[in-house]
């Protein structure tokens, strides 16, 4: 039975997403890397993804993600009414990536637009926030999208996080609905403790050229052992006490959408955790780290393979730079 102090009304109407022209095979980044055969695929579990040019626009990549959620399921554009961006980097400082991606789309301008960003979990807390919106009728309908184009931030010298990423966009509209559809738990819980763990320095106040910068500041940084131990060490508690919290049990959750984080990450879930193969979507081996487009573009593929709706619980699940564990649990 859903709580009805708890549980927030909303309907994922329509999902899409969009995909650089670029598709780079890891026999190719054998190849540039000076790597034998095969192992690129072997050291990241990914057999291809894709990257943006240095040309393009993370802005009209996210307007196609739209668009194509948009096309799909054949929504008149005028009728959404608000837009979010959960997005990881920024387009940049000023002003919101929200309105740099409304100029290129075909969104109405003069729409609400903002930007949410909880790093790679960012599309969980726009979800939130879009269920809040929804509930006082302000708003009807809410595209939230996420985009990133992690390539233009790897450190090529750092084995270990450059071979790991991809670039794309997704997107879903959604409503308050009838209610009996919507989130039935969501948490987000933050341990600085592990703020050097995952960063990128450059881009804000912290390094710039009057405070100070070096070229590498605007680079991906990862320690990946201790970014791993840390948050395996906290994810089974974690995953605790949102089960509890949605009054569910794991093997009560159809479909698990976990950010795609790694390959490591991803058998953690698995091994320790016990999500079935059934149950988790897996689309790390084609797109590799999506950084904040990882888990919506996870849920668009779980509703156009049959995985959301017309099931009983879907969780969407990930850790991020912070140190960030987020979930939710949604009726679909």
């Amino acid at each position: 039975m859903l709580n009805p102090t708890t549980f927030v009304p909303l309907k994922i109407i329509a999902s899409g997403i969009a995909l650089p022209a670029h598709k780079v095979l890891s026999v190719d980044l054998d190849k540039q890397l000076n790597k034998p055969s095969g192992y690129v695929e072997k050291r990241s579990g990914i057999r291809w993804r894709y990257h943006a040019s240095n040309s393009d626009s993370q802005a009209e990549l996210a307007a196609e993600a739209i668009h194509d959620a948009l096309i799909r399921h054949h929504i008149d554009p005028s009728t959404v009414d608000a837009l979010i961006c959960a997005s990881a980097i920024p387009v940049q400082a000023l002003p919101c990536s929200a309105a740099h991606i409304l100029a290129h789309s075909k969104l109405s301008s003069g729409i609400a637009c903002f930007d949410i960003n909880a790093s790679c979990v960012s599309y969980l807390s726009a979800l939130q926030v879009a269920g809040g919106l929804l509930a006082t009728h302000q708003y009807q309908r809410i595209a939230i999208v996420s985009a990133d184009i992690a390539s233009r931030g790897i450190d090529w010298d750092h084995e270990e996080s450059s071979l790991i990423f991809g670039d794309g966009a997704a997107c879903t509209l959604v409503e308050r609905g009838d209610g009996k559809s919507g989130i039935l738990a969501f948490r987000l819980e933050t341990y600085p403790e592990g703020l050097d763990l995952c960063e990128i320095r450059a881009g804000g106040t912290r390094c710039n050229p009057r405070s100070g910068m070096e070229p590498s500041d605007f680079l991906f940084h990862m320690k990946g052992k201790p970014l791993f131990k840390m948050a395996s060490a906290m994810v089974e508690d974690f995953m605790h006490k949102i089960l509890s919290q949605a009054g569910v049990s794991l093997t009560q959750i159809d479909t698990v959408v976990p950010h795609q984080a790694s390959h490591l990450s991803l058998e953690h879930m698995r091994k320790r955790l016990g999500v079935t193969a059934e149950q988790l979507v897996d689309i790390y081996a084609t797109r590799g780290n999506q950084v904040a487009a990882s888990i919506p573009s996870a849920l668009h593929d779980a509703i156009m393979t049959d995985r959301f709706y017309g099931k009983s619980h879907v969780m969407l699940v990930g850790t991020a730079a912070g140190l960030a564990l987020s979930a939710m649990v949604l009726v679909p």
